[in-house]
């Protein structure tokens, strides 16, 4: 294998706007040999995914991005070669979209009681093909209402952290994630952290079991790479990366933007097992 990868693939099922049979074409369209499907909180899409990349050169990493929170920040951690099909696995996801649901329909009273009245639970979870369904969502719904004009807009007025709509998540920390991850023989890497800032973590992260770092991530700069391929270095982490392509809900990136060399999966794949 010598194609490049994209680690960090939204689909559908979460907060993305393409299916996986799209993605995985889309990956194939511009030269990808291996993609991770990295939705929020669900592995619903991984399967449709791995069906489609039947008849396609493209390798599918089973994938997740965690939703965590320590010390009032949150952070998400991604899960790689995990036994996604385990069913303690889908039980704890299973708890953690009912918390979703619950948050939005707090969010969507908070809108109400805002004066902005006329929005349904229903019409929020259409957006979303599991129950994993998130902020974006709401957000696309404020727009197509015309509330807003758009998601930042909804974000900065409505949803974002500590605005009047805002409601907390379901708490689980990134020690949890790792934890979950790790047991059901997968390896856990912190995403993008040149957005999260919390380098501060890493080694307590290190020492529950962290195995990788997300290093190449769309948009930032190559000090900000550098510097966190170093640190992964000094830890001895995978260094990992990818697009953290959503569709058309976020049109600064896309399948493909960021990439890494296939050499990077082997390392991911060689730190599963500890080496």
């Amino acid at each position: 294998m010598t194609k490049p990868a994209d680690l960090h693939i939204h689909t559908h099922y979460s907060d993305g706007t393409m299916s996986p049979q799209e993605v995985v074409q889309e990956a194939a369209r511009v030269g990808l040999g291996c993609i991770a499907i990295t939705d929020h909180d669900t592995v619903d899409g991984i399967g449709p995914a791995i069906e489609a990349a039947r008849s396609l050169d493209v390798e599918i990493i089973p994938g997740i991005e965690l939703s965590t929170e320590i010390n009032g920040k949150d952070i998400h951690m991604l899960g790689y070669l995990f036994d996604w099909q385990d069913a303690a696995l889908k039980a704890q996801l299973s708890k953690i979209q009912d918390a979703r649901v619950e948050r939005m329909k707090e969010m969507i009273q908070k809108l109400k009681g805002l004066g902005i009245g006329g929005i349904t639970l229903e019409e929020v979870t259409a957006l979303a093909m599991s129950k994993a369904v998130g902020r974006p969502h709401l957000a696309t719904v404020l727009v197509q209402k015309k509330i807003v004009s758009n998601a930042r807009e909804a974000f900065d007025k409505f949803l974002a952290e500590g605005a009047p709509a805002y409601a907390p998540k379901f708490r689980q920390t990134p020690q949890e994630a790792i934890r979950l991850i790790k047991d059901l023989g997968g390896v856990a890497v912190l995403a993008h952290p040149m957005l999260t800032h919390v380098d501060e973590l890493i080694p307590g992260l290190v020492r529950e079991g962290l195995g990788g770092l997300e290093v190449y991530y769309p948009n930032c700069s190559q000090s900000a790479t550098d510097f966190y391929k170093g640190l992964a270095q000094k830890y001895h982490l995978a260094p990992t990366g990818g697009s953290d392509t959503h569709g058309e809900a976020r049109k600064h990136t896309f399948i493909g933007k960021a990439r890494i060399p296939y050499d990077l999966v082997e390392k991911l794949k060689q730190a599963v097992n500890g080496s």
